[in-house]
């Protein structure tokens, strides 16, 4: 049977339908190469490394803050370990085309009504048990848990019956057609259904993936060893992964010139000079956009339930120079969240807002507050200390004065899903990288029902539910996306500032490093050399 890789339940692109002619056996062979790649490593994961591949070693990968049990359903900066213990149904390619990992094939409904899936046989867990429908079944159950820190529980929501056609195939029946699902495979990370709440309390991680967990040191890190029954055949290459917590600038700069850890993507911008001078290291920058730095607006805060206020605030703030001098350069500045990579980028909206501080204070003062002074929360570590104290810099400019609080990453996240956040706050968010739909109705700041700034239309609402329920490509998918762009450029409780993938920093002796469209690491293909 043919691999079936329609991009969306409703209506299969131009480019799907022609790629798809091609046959089964293409599909097949790209098994293991749908995560994206870094532009500075030219070789393929399992081309040319699997070609030269030196099996053994452990690499060391520095983070810059801990793994946080109770987040593991959600997305965060402590995502990157998911891939290295749990698998996925699907993955991305650069165009947005889904690729197979432990679904082989897919099949929608013609109505857009339901979607079968043939699930790869011979997959164990770490423990030793089969992989089945029923652990397909369960995790899309678990995100619909309102327990659950989860994003895409709206996607997971829609689906609301399951027939399961023996272990290794499954028919999802959707309450209405959705144009995020393969968002939804390659974000749910198939956890064990017998120890997750041993899971999510950091007692037990059992998965299908190329590592399994033999400790975590709650403040210092993860250790983990190749799963020698991993389902692809001779990976991983590497014996082990040590994922060390290295919060400071200084430290972490030091474990990588010095060769103590192997690779990070948490070096702050302004240090990645220093980086660019040691002849051992290499940078590379994930140009599709995983994610980007913003500031949030509560709008329960007066006055900041004037949008003309918040429109003063996001023409206060100095893109460019965030990006020149915080971000080393890397990044694109942006009055909106989508990358270039996406169908909803524009020019024009990306230059919607550009620094104009005369054009700010006039704003404010016609709102009658020509003087404020505000909290703002941001995370404390290095890199998200300085996007804070420049748009403290420039705000003052417009007489608005900021007050800084630093918060460790997990409050901070916790904050951010509980709607707790004070009048301002940075941070990063994902989900522009994907289909646009799902930044709307998934990412907690930007969620059409229950978003972070408590801000609510019945408008917002309409477009974005609309936009997730048609087809992704044609006039009107291109319409609503626009609507969604100028709600949130009008309204600015959400003011994007840089776009920026990834910055991965690794040595050169280290190849075949990918990150999903989630940044979740993989490792699978990945080798030391020398």
């Amino acid at each position: 049977m043919t691999e079936s890789r329609p991009s969306t339940p409703l209506t299969p692109t131009r480019r799907t339908t022609l790629r798809a002619a091609g046959g089964g056996a293409l599909l097949l062979g790209l098994g293991l190469t749908g995560c994206r790649s870094a532009v500075s490593e030219p070789e393929t994961p399992a081309g040319k490394a699997g070609a030269e591949a030196r099996r053994g070693g452990t690499l060391t990968v520095a983070i810059n803050s801990d793994f946080t049990p109770s987040l593991l359903f959600a997305q965060s900066g402590q995502s990157l370990q998911h891939r290295l213990i749990y698998n996925t149904l699907t993955r991305y390619d650069d165009q947005l085309e889904p690729q197979p990992e432990l679904a082989t094939s897919w099949e929608y409904a013609k109505d857009g009504r339901s979607i079968t899936l043939r699930l790869r046989t011979g997959v164990t867990y770490h423990d030793g048990r089969p992989f089945t429908a029923d652990d397909v079944i369960f995790a899309v159950k678990n995100l619909q848990n309102p327990l659950r820190a989860a994003q895409l529980r709206a996607t997971a929501a829609a689906v609301t019956g399951f027939d399961k056609r023996g272990d290794h195939e499954l028919v999802l029946k959707l309450a209405h057609p959705v144009n995020n699902l393969f968002d939804l495979f390659e974000f749910m990370i198939l956890t064990d259904r017998n120890s997750v709440e041993d899971a999510v309390a950091g007692k037990k991680l059992n998965g299908t993936g190329p590592f399994k967990l033999t400790k975590w040191s709650p403040g210092t890190g993860l250790s983990l060893t190749r799963h020698e029954k991993y389902w692809q055949p001779d990976r991983p290459y590497l014996d082990a992964v040590e994922l060390r917590v290295v919060p400071q600038a200084d430290a972490l700069l030091s474990s990588l010139r010095t060769g103590q850890s192997q690779l990070s993507f948490g070096v702050p911008g302004k240090n990645l000079p220093v980086i660019a001078s040691t002849p051992e290291l290499a940078i590379s920058e994930y140009t599709t956009g995983g994610g980007a730095y913003y500031l949030g607006v509560n709008t329960t805060v007066a006055p900041l339930n004037d949008k003309t206020v918040r429109q003063a605030l996001a023409w206060g703030v100095d893109r460019e120079r965030i990006l020149k001098q915080v971000l080393g350069g890397y990044g694109l500045a942006s009055a909106t969240p989508w990358p270039k990579s996406s169908p909803a980028f524009s020019e024009a909206g990306r230059t919607h807002y550009t620094y104009d501080p005369g054009k700010a204070r006039e704003l404010l003062k016609s709102a009658g507050h020509p003087k404020l002074d505000l909290p703002l929360l941001h995370i404390n570590l290095p890199g998200d200390t300085a996007v804070a104290e420049a748009i403290q810099y420039d705000l003052k400019q417009i007489g608005v004065q900021v007050t800084l609080q630093p918060t460790d990453p997990a409050t901070a996240q916790k904050n951010l899903i509980s709607q707790s956040m004070p009048g301002l706050w940075t941070m990063g968010h994902g989900f522009a990288q994907v289909q646009p739909s799902t930044l709307a109705v998934s990412a907690y700041p930007f969620n059409e029902a229950k978003n972070t700034s408590r801000f609510r239309s019945a408008a917002y609402t309409k477009v974005v539910r609309e936009a997730w329920t048609t087809p992704e490509t044609g006039a009107r998918a291109n319409a609503l996306r626009q609507q969604i762009t100028d709600t949130l450029l009008d309204e600015a409780f959400i003011i994007d500032l840089v776009i920026r993938g990834a910055v991965q920093v690794a040595s050169k002796k280290l190849h075949g490093v990918t990150l999903n469209k989630f940044a979740y690491l993989n490792l699978d293909n990945a080798y030391l050399a020398g």
